[in-house]
């Protein structure tokens, strides 16, 4: 039969284009049957075209043992491919592993180079601990070889049998330091100690501090890249533990960035100072400005000159690092950085944003927050014809006006656009956020701009959303960033014009804007867009600062269109709080009513009511609770604003004073973070204390088996009995029910349950409108009376006590309002000085620091793998100097006799682990016991000489005699 080879195979699949599978499937199907024969060499080739199909996705494990048998090969062209398939294919899983063992040292050991080279250069691939532990042996007088080539892989090797069994870099360490210690050696060997003396040097340090001298002396005299780089980075982790490195490395580091040609070790270099605190260390120095200097310049040509991206990303990383111990030097490039920003890379775009967010100061933030603006108008081709009626103008701001024209320009030149995708978009939005809300507000010099730039945004935002809209349910329209990207813009709109009260009425008015604009784009829409998450804290402004709003009558009627009810819980309980607060305010802007004001307000309040009632069972319970809250209330207004326009043709006093006195007190201030955690608890309080024993089991649904008879019948008979409609009775002259709680008062009283301090409070507020008792809830029910009903004349509203909240003789609403205006109009001309409110806290003696308020939980350390996927976290307990050698290396990470004894124990414990291994990998014969057999020798029987012979020898010679 005619047998194919690797490249029939390969041509094979070339040339069947469309039935590849097929013609996969039935070359597996031939080499299944070729690797099974008796001839080496056909059982060669087809284990080399299972290693071609391998990489296609096929899996080849099943073929493992015949692996073993190509390896075991005699001539080398079968033996590598032998070796191959079991750096390909073995895993440390595989059974057949614990095989090649002997297989495996007799080739390690083997006289001829080329076998030997094979072993080790597959080692690395399928080492286990059982396998390391046996090899280590071997492995180690393979340092001393006469050939360059198996000693730099052995090298390599011990650094792979180090991550998996960290006990062999114990043994081998001494042998390895030979190697570098030796002059003569070759750099090639020189050089593979020096990378895996770099892996090992991030995870314990302090063990090599004792050769930097001769890091040192190679880094100065190798004159090689590669190497210099692996040092630089060797030198980076030992400058913390040794700081006079600093004075010794500075010149030499200068003398290579300002002679290599070689980018990657100029941006290793680079890298290596920055990382190790060189730039830090030697601040102030005259050689330390220079090297600072010297960075900076080459990092900017690396920026400027170099069309590599991969340099120009490179480059503003290490810009990112220096800014925080030079930020002046980076400042001076900040013309390179900008233009960073329209880079075509979206990777580089956000490596120049970060570090246009670090380097911001008091005088560049307009700036620089301009140029972001017109970046994402520019990106998006945004309409730019301003609604004058009802928004804030984007072209307002003079800077962004010039800028946007500019960038207009070009793009008609370029006829380009530049991309910008939603997450780079996103970024945007919330580094501007970030660096203008930065220590408090300290950058802002113009809180005027500041409040026109949160405008812009909401806008953009707004207009980002159309014609990209991505559909969101409610959970996941709260968690989309775009959600919280208005969230966070809203809050800020809200925090400027609580802090800052020379700005409010700006702020509310903005906040105004953006609700007529949302309003215009959701009558136009029937899916809720991720921005109502800026509607809440827009609302709340409105309510909350009602009267510098330039049309209550509008935002009111956008509060109560039938949109508002399909919006978020959050959002509609801010809604449901600023309604009754502008509808007062338009009621107090007028001191006499005419008929057809009176009929606006009427319609207004009528709308309220209704908008109300159908909230009254909403899912969310908070948006339930104000509902019903403040439907009381307004059917209350109602009545009141009903009976006084019958006498005398003005607002009552009930609207004026009374309820609007419930929504005006103290200033709401914004509250400090670790406010809450700085209030002293009481002494009497003990949280551990049930405040309800019977509470757990109550939750139990036999709940009857634990209450008494007697007071499960009074409870059961008060809420699940009906009360005869006979039994109450109305007492018309007031309006109200009569006391019909001294019927339930008595029942109860049978019981116990109810103290004479409760019965008399109930009867002190029963004729109080502002109470709500728990007997409010069968009114609606009975069908006699209900007495917040408009159309029963009985009612007489004038019988309601009003209460007087004005506390003290001061002075009116309308001179607080005026010396207010007047002085925003004082601090309006001078931009610079806006008083800015701090945070409310509590003052305690005891000092909280930020660790205190916010403590941090430890995670577990997760456990470190390399990019061979191998846990090498064991390294770090291994240590390679003896304490009595050099005592003032040794790093402190075991103290105490417990840890010694817990790192003494966990050592035994590997090794019996590995013994178990192995245990468990030998093979069983059945018949044989696991502790197997004694085999004694054989004694050989040795044949007795006969006697008789020398006797007769002896008598011949006697008679010669």
């Amino acid at each position: 039969m005619f047998e194919k080879s690797l490249y029939d195979l390969i041509r094979g699949l070339r040339g069947h284009k469309g039935s590849e599978v097929e013609y996969i499937q039935n070359s597996l199907r031939e080499c299944r049957s070729e690797i099974k024969s008796q001839d080496m060499d056909k059982k060669a080739i087809a284990l080399l075209k299972l290693i071609y199909l391998e990489m296609f996705g096929y899996d080849m494990s099943w073929a493992s043992f015949h692996v073993l048998e190509v390896m075991s090969a005699p001539k080398y062209l079968q033996k590598r491919v032998g070796y191959l398939a079991a750096a390909q294919s073995f895993r440390a899983e595989t059974e057949v592993l614990m095989l090649a063992t002997n297989l495996l040292k007799k080739d390690i050991v083997s006289s001829s180079v080329v076998n030997l080279l094979l072993p080790l250069a597959t080692l690395p691939h399928i080492l286990t601990p059982s396998l390391a532990m046996s090899l280590l042996n071997d492995i180690l007088p393979r340092l001393s070889h006469s050939n360059t080539t198996i000693r730099k892989k052995s090298i390599v090797v011990l650094y792979r049998l180090a991550l998996v069994y960290p006990e062999s870099l114990k043994a081998a360490w001494p042998k390895i330091k030979e190697r570098l210690m030796d002059e003569n050696e070759d750099n090639s060997v020189i050089a593979a100690v020096v990378n895996v003396v770099c892996e090992l040097g991030w995870r314990r340090p302090h063990d090599f501090l004792p050769l930097a001298p001769r890091f040192f002396e190679l880094l100065v005299d190798s004159g090689n890249n590669w190497m210099a780089i692996k040092i630089i980075k060797l030198f980076a982790t030992l400058i913390p533990l040794e700081p006079r490195l600093v004075r010794k490395l500075l010149r030499p580091l200068i003398s290579i960035i300002q002679t290599t040609s070689a980018m990657s070790l100029l941006y290793e270099c680079i890298n290596g100072i920055i990382q190790g605190g060189i730039l830090t260390e030697a601040e102030g120095t005259q050689e330390g400005d220079e090297i600072a200097g010297l960075c900076v310049a080459k990092l900017r040509g690396m920026v400027v000159l170099d069309a590599d991206p991969n340099l120009k990303y490179v480059a503003l990383l290490a810009f990112n690092r220096i800014v925080l111990s030079h930020p002046e030097l980076v400042a001076m490039q900040q013309t390179v950085i900008m233009d960073c920003l329209d880079d075509a890379d979206i990777s580089i775009r956000l490596q120049a944003l970060e570090l246009v967010v670090q380097m911001v100061t008091s005088e560049t933030l307009q700036d620089t927050v301009n140029r972001l603006i017109v970046q994402l108008l520019k990106g998006h081709e945004l309409d730019l014809e301003p609604n004058r009626d009802n928004s804030v103008d984007i072209e307002s701001n003079p800077n962004i006006s010039s800028q946007i024209s500019q960038s207009v320009s070009e793009n008609q030149r370029s006829r380009t656009q530049l991309d910008l995708p939603s997450e780079y978009r996103n970024e945007v939005f919330t580094r501007i956020l970030d660096i203008c809300s930065r220590d408090n507000y300290s950058d802002i010099i113009d809180f005027e701009w500041y409040v026109n730039i949160l405008g812009q945004l909401l806008k953009l935002l707004l207009r980002l959303n159309v014609g990209s809209f991505t559909l969101y349910n409610d959970e996941s329209m709260q968690e989309s960033p775009e959600a919280d990207i208005a969230m966070r813009i809203g809050s800020e709109i809200r925090n400027i014009a609580v802090r800052v009260k020379a700005i409010r009425k700006e702020a509310t008015r903005t906040a105004e804007s953006f609700l007529f604009l949302a309003d215009h784009q959701q009558t136009q829409r029937t899916i809720t867009s991720p921005h109502v998450g800026a509607l809440g804290p827009s609302a709340w402004l409105a309510g909350e600062f009602a009267d510098c709003l330039a049309f209550p009558d509008r935002v009111l009627n956008i509060l109560i269109s039938p949109n508002s009810k399909g919006l978020p819980g959050a959002t509609l309980a801010l809604y449901l709080q600023a309604m009754p607060k502008i509808f007062l305010q338009l009621l107090s802007s007028q001191p006499e009513f005419s008929t057809s004001s009176y009929a606006e307000y009427s319609i207004t309040l009528a709308r309220l009511i209704t908008f109300l009632e159908d909230l009254g069972a909403h899912p969310d319970l908070d948006v339930q609770e104000r509902a019903t809250e403040f439907l009381e209330l307004l059917r209350l207004s109602e009545d009141a604003l009903k009976s006084r326009f019958d006498t005398a043709q003005e607002v009552p006093f009930l609207l004026t004073w009374v309820i609007p006195g419930i929504f005006k007190g103290f200033d709401l201030n914004s509250v400090a973070i670790g406010a809450q955690k700085k209030v002293p608890l009481p002494e009497h309080l003990d949280l551990d204390e049930a405040i309800n024993d019977k509470l757990p089991r109550a939750l139990d649904n036999s709940f009857e088996k634990w209450m008494e008879p007697k007071e499960y019948n009074s409870i059961h008979s008060f809420y699940y009995i009906q009360q005869d409609s006979t039994s109450i009775h109305w007492d018309n002259s007031l309006g109200a029910q009569a006391d019909t709680s001294s019927i339930i008062t008595e029942q109860l009283k049978d019981y116990g349950k109810l103290s004479d301090h409760h019965l008399i409070r109930k009867d002190y507020s029963r004729d109080d409108p502002f109470y709500i008792g728990h007997h409010e809830g069968n009114l609606e029910k009975a069908d006699t009376y209900n007495f917040l009903d408009v159309n029963n004349d009985e009612l007489d509203i004038d019988s309601i006590p009003i209460i007087d909240l004005r506390m003290g003789d001061g002075p009116s609403a309308s001179s607080l309002a005026g010396g207010q205006s007047m002085d925003v109009e004082k601090l309006r001309t001078r931009p610079g000085r806006f008083e800015i409110a701090a945070d409310e806290t509590i003052d305690a003696d005891e000092s909280y620091s930020s660790e205190s308020l916010n403590p941090r939980v430890e995670s577990k350390p997760r456990s470190q793998r390399s990019l061979l996927q191998v846990d090498s976290s064991g390294l770090e307990r291994m240590t390679l100097v003896d304490s009595h050698q050099n005592p003032s290396v040794q790093p402190k990470v075991i103290q105490g006799a417990e840890e010694l004894e817990m790192a003494e124990a966990m050592r035994k414990i590997e090794g019996l682990r590995l013994e178990m291994q192995r245990a468990s990998e030998r093979i069983n014969v059945d018949g044989i016991p696991s502790e197997g057999t004694l085999i004694k020798k054989k004694k050989l029987k040795r044949k007795k000489r006969p006697k008789t012979k020398v006797s007769s020898k002896a008598e011949v010679e006697e008679t010669s005699e």
